[in-house]
């Protein structure tokens, strides 16, 4: 679901309901201390279950120590986190 390359976390399955529940498990178990840079860029389809997934990473990076950013973000997901209002939230970069 998620792999390790170029000191990035790659995002290898489509951010849909179906994967939340893994995809959360798999970036809280790929956090280390330091910045975690979530690259979506191989993400193909996502809903508003990535606005979830994000935060629930956000939530588990702050217990731990670490700083998470996230990349290549699909735009229909900014689109999401803009109209819910959390964009702000989000280091969306």
């Amino acid at each position: 679901m998620i792999e390790r390359e170029s000191g990035r976390l790659i995002v290898k399955v489509p951010m849909v309901i179906a994967h939340a529940r893994g995809l959360l498990d798999a970036g809280r178990s790929a956090l280390q201390p330091g910045e975690q840079v979530f690259d979506f860029s191989e993400v193909s389809e996502a809903d508003s279950s990535a606005l979830a997934v994000m935060l629930g990473w956000l939530r588990a990076a702050s217990l731990s120590g670490a700083t998470v950013k996230f990349v290549h973000i699909p735009a229909g997901v900014v689109a999401l986190a803009e109209l819910y209002g959390l964009a702000e939230l989000l280091p969306l970069a």
